[in-house]
């Protein structure tokens, strides 16, 4: 190898940074957790019921070494050989005040498959924030579900006062780890958006271990979205992070060889929360809708610290992906509303096309009020949205009546146009009830059976009463685009409320029977949680190897 490709392979090769924080224990620490405690004591309603800590939302205590030879119903296909993992909040220590779903600690639950045979396992993410907790031995770091009212403001102080007397070390960030992950580069990362990665080592009895922070030998300096996107033709991955100073929004290209392109910033009117973006061939799709962090409205109106303003209109932008600056940028008006979740996206003529769950109205407090309401009254739809790129003229399609929600696709397809979409459906909110696929050759009237989901259904996997469970990832029989679009399987997390048993799932993505293909008993309780992902034992040995 010439002088100039091993200097290819060094500036391509990102190391993972070890995360040794540094924490003060001593008086001033006591001295803080002192007048927190008189704050939580005469300013926090105890009374208020923790939804997010009870029934099966409630964290697992411990974590779960490797347990070989589970039970199996059904058979599990080779093409599922490789490890299915799912990320979630598992709080390790018991809030101080207020809690919210998002402020648990990553936990990763996962299953090896290989040759018919399954094991399970669960891990922390040993991010910095869950090390520096572990040596107080107590929750030291603010919570959503803290910020509400003046009792917030006060709360976000005593995290300031920390990190200014160093009682808390933020120089490797404070995420969690607990939202998604993504395979890139033999890397397996977890994500949540306000942080950087973390590597996630897969070893061979599919015990999982935390090997550090990614930030691209320092490249990465602004937070990482919990959504990046893989392009399976070109091998690079795409990303975003959002920040509430300006210019507000950075979008970065990562090469397949894992080296980060220099940051495209684009510049938005106000800073907005952004969970999801989409590619196509040659573009990436921004999105600028109006959910916004007030500290001031927290205060006056005694709200969390989300602030969502139904009077704006939601902007789209649409940029040539491999862009330098945001010069190139069109932009896009639509009603309002709020994405969590994009399914795909691609171009048709001069359309740039975005399938993608719309929301109007959405709740951010998810308190107990607002959880006794069903999910369809906040009217999540799967929406098709088209931006023509020659006109500048944008459109919206309803592909679905409301409760439809965690969109996954046939992956070979990201960024280009595919024909079936599997989401959730739910009866109370994050309490999946079915798995449904969408077909989106057919019009929405044309739908086989007339439920409450409507829409271009072409099937439905209903969990049974009293049984929940979380996003379906769907694995191709064959690798990449080599046979139907459709060919393979639906794998997911699912939790027995009767029983209190829970299990994963392997549905026959083509024909959704009711019958499923494989039933694994899981030996412990999974509590609900985020995202999933699927690693084929191929990407299992590179990750091993590097």
């Amino acid at each position: 190898m010439g002088k100039q490709n091993v200097k290819e392979v060094k500036r391509n090769e990102a190391e993972v940074v070890v995360v040794n924080p540094k924490v003060r224990k001593g008086l001033t620490s006591m001295a803080i957790d002192w007048i927190e405690s008189l704050i939580v004591r005469y300013m926090y309603d105890s009374s208020v019921d923790h939804h997010w800590l009870s029934g099966n939302f409630a964290p697992v205590l411990d974590e779960a070494p490797p347990c070989t030879n589970l039970p199996v119903i059904g058979h599990l296909p080779d093409c599922l050989n490789g490890a299915f993992l799912r990320v979630g909040p598992n709080p390790k220590y018991p809030p101080v005040a207020g809690y919210h779903w998002f402020d648990g600690d990553g936990m990763i639950h996962g299953l090896r498959i290989k040759d018919g045979n399954a094991t399970y396992v669960s891990r922390y993410v040993k991010t910095s924030r869950l090390k520096q907790e572990e040596t107080y031995g107590g929750a030291k770091f603010i919570k959503v579900g803290d910020l509400k009212g003046l009792f917030g403001l006060l709360m976000l102080n005593m995290q300031i006062l920390r990190e200014k007397l160093e009682v808390l070390d933020m120089s490797y960030g404070y995420g969690t780890a607990n939202t998604a992950m993504i395979y890139h580069h033999g890397k397996l990362m977890a994500l949540s958006e306000g942080d950087k990665p973390y590597v996630i080592g897969v070893k061979e009895d599919g015990d999982l271990q935390t090997l550090g922070l990614l930030d691209f030998d320092k490249r990465l300096t602004h937070s990482f979205t919990a959504h990046p996107k893989v392009d399976p033709c070109t091998g690079e991955m795409f990303t975003f992070g959002y920040s509430q100073t300006h210019p507000y929004l950075t979008y970065r290209v990562i090469s397949k060889d894992g080296f980060i392109n220099d940051p495209v910033t684009i510049t938005l009117p106000r800073p907005v929360l952004m969970h999801d973006f989409a590619i196509t061939e040659n573009y990436v799709i921004i999105m600028d809708l109006p959910l916004y962090i007030k500290p001031k409205e927290m205060v006056k109106e005694k709200k969390l610290i989300f602030t969502f303003d139904a009077t704006k209109k939601a902007r789209f932008g649409v940029l040539p992906r491999y862009a330098k600056n945001d010069s190139l940028i069109k932009w896009f008006e639509l009603p309002n509303c709020f994405i969590f979740h994009n399914a795909n996206a691609w171009e048709e003529g001069d359309d740039v096309v975005l399938i993608t769950c719309r929301v109007e109205n959405p709740d951010f407090t998810m308190n107990n009020e607002s959880m006794n309401g069903k999910l369809e009254d906040s009217n999540n739809e799967l929406f098709e949205m088209r931006f023509n790129m020659k006109s500048g003229r944008a459109s919206q399609k309803k592909l679905s009546a409301s409760a439809v929600e965690f969109p996954r696709i046939n992956e070979s397809y990201t960024g280009r146009k595919q024909r079936y979409v599997y989401g959730t459906v739910s009866n109370h909110f994050a309490k999946v009830s079915g798995i449904v696929k969408f077909d989106l050759h057919m019009n929405p009237e044309m739908g086989k059976r007339k439920i409450k989901v409507g829409g271009n259904i072409q099937g439905i996997f209903d969990l049974g009463p009293g049984i929940f469970g979380s996003e379906a990832i769907f694995i191709p029989r064959k690798p990449n685009i080599t046979s139907e679009e459709d060919d393979g399987y639906l794998i997911h997390f699912l939790h027995n409320e009767n029983t209190g048993k829970s299990a994963i799932n392997v549905i026959d993505a083509r024909t959704m029977s009711p019958d499923p293909v494989a039933v694994v008993e899981l030996p412990y309780r999974v509590p609900y949680g985020f995202h999933a992902l699927f690693m084929s034992e191929e990407q299992l040995q590179e990750q091993a190897e590097l």
